[in-house]
């Protein structure tokens, strides 16, 4: 039995591509807005016994996009769906997903709790932490993309002049990942966080005198770590010609107005977060061929 795909309103130009991918038409389902914001949900397709796919990034406003989620899964399971899957490219909260100090949520945990209630799987790409898998008491699968990322850089910076930048520790593995496949050096930044909108760097472990840098990382949000390696990297006599390479550029607030004083020269970034048009001067990499590949696989086993 063919899958039966849906799409919530954060992203349905993936949702389309992923469809199309699959060789199946895009589910019909309605999603409006009452005048005091509550949501009204209605899937149009017979979901009766089929695996359902419901496509949605949980990107900002994280809120709304999670509960519109969460809605098309109840009304899949009140239709009779066979299993639920939620593919979230983009899973909002993943930063939060330790308590360092006071009194506060384990974010990630609760939205995988919620998820839990009316899901039976889920598909990622590109988790902030591997760990939130363990967070999940339902199968999860976590989809790379730095290979496609890492093809679209092939012809950005000659390899014997460019180094692969990891802005932070936590994104030091996925660095070596680019550089195996681009045959480049990696230098790894050493990050702190003050806040959850500055940054400091402490010292750059590597050597990136008259090199060209590439930096990687998972998501670019306010573009303040990029900024603030761009300009310890240029200190460190790097060329000024910096890449930016990250799986989810969410580029909010002033992000666009930060790269443009910096001589960032290309930025890549997937289409897992959903917008109308890319920004000016951003290429986008497609992420539906690949998620279609995973379902079609999943599907199979279901059969």
């Amino acid at each position: 039995m063919k899958p039966l795909i849906l799409s919530g309103r954060a992203n349905p130009g993936l949702a389309r591509s992923i469809a199309d991918a699959l060789g199946v038409a895009l589910g019909r389902c309605d999603i409006e807005i009452f005048p005091d914001n509550e949501y009204i949900v209605e899937i149009h397709d017979d979901a009766q016994g089929r695996d359902l796919y419901l496509i949605q990034p949980t990107q900002p406003p994280v809120a709304d996009n999670l509960m519109e989620l969460m809605l098309l899964a109840d009304a899949g399971r009140r239709a009779g769906a066979g299993r639920i899957t939620a593919v979230i490219p983009y899973y909002g909260y993943a930063r939060q997903d330790r308590r360092e100090a006071g009194q506060k949520p384990l974010s990630a945990r609760l939205v995988a709790d919620i998820l839990c209630t009316r899901m039976d799987r889920l598909v990622t790409v590109h988790l902030h932490n591997p760990a939130i898998e363990g967070f999940f008491p339902i199968p999860v699968h976590r989809l790379a993309a730095f290979d496609l990322m890492a093809a679209a850089l092939a012809d950005a910076v000659p390899a014997d002049t460019g180094v692969i930048v990891a802005p932070d520790l936590g994104a030091v593995k996925m660095a070596h990942g680019y550089a195996d496949i681009l045959n480049m050096p990696v230098v790894v930044i050493h990050k702190v966080r003050e806040s959850g909108k500055s940054v400091s760097v402490r010292r750059i472990i590597g050597d990136v005198k008259d090199r060209s840098p590439i930096l990687v990382d998972d998501m670019i949000s306010t573009g303040g770590t990029i900024a603030k390696a761009t300009e310890a990297l240029l200190e460190a006599g790097c060329r000024p010609e910096i890449t930016v390479a990250a799986t989810h550029g969410l580029m909010v607030g002033d992000c666009l107005e930060k790269f443009a004083r910096l001589p960032i020269r290309r930025t890549i970034i997937s289409d897992s977060i959903g917008r109308e048009t890319a920004p000016q001067g951003v290429q986008v990499v497609g992420l539906g061929k690949r998620i279609a590949e995973t379902i079609s696989r999943l599907n199979r086993t279901a059969e």
